[in-house]
C-alpha cells in the first residue's frame, strides 16, 4: 500500500498523526501533515486506512 497526502489540501487538523502518528509528520510551522515514506511500513496498513478516512479535507490517498 502507498500513501500521499496533500499538504495544499490538509489544514493541520492533525487526525491523521493522532490515528497513524508513525506514518505522519506534523509540521512544525503550520502543522499540516505529510507521509515521510510512500510505502506504508508493513503492520501500519489499518492505522494509515483509518487516518486516511478521518481527514476531514481528504487529503489522504491510498493506492
Amino acid at each position: 500500500m502507498k500513501v500521499r497526502g496533500d499538504p495544499i489540501v490538509c489544514q493541520g487538523h492533525t487526525l491523521c498523526a493522532m490515528r497513524a502518528p508513525a506514518a505522519f509528520e506534523l509540521s512544525d510551522v503550520d502543522g499540516h501533515a505529510t507521509a515521510p515514506f510512500t510505502d506504508v511500513p508493513a503492520g501500519q496498513e489499518d492505522a494509515v486506512r483509518e487516518a486516511a478516512h478521518s481527514c476531514p479535507e481528504r487529503a489522504i490517498t491510498l493506492s
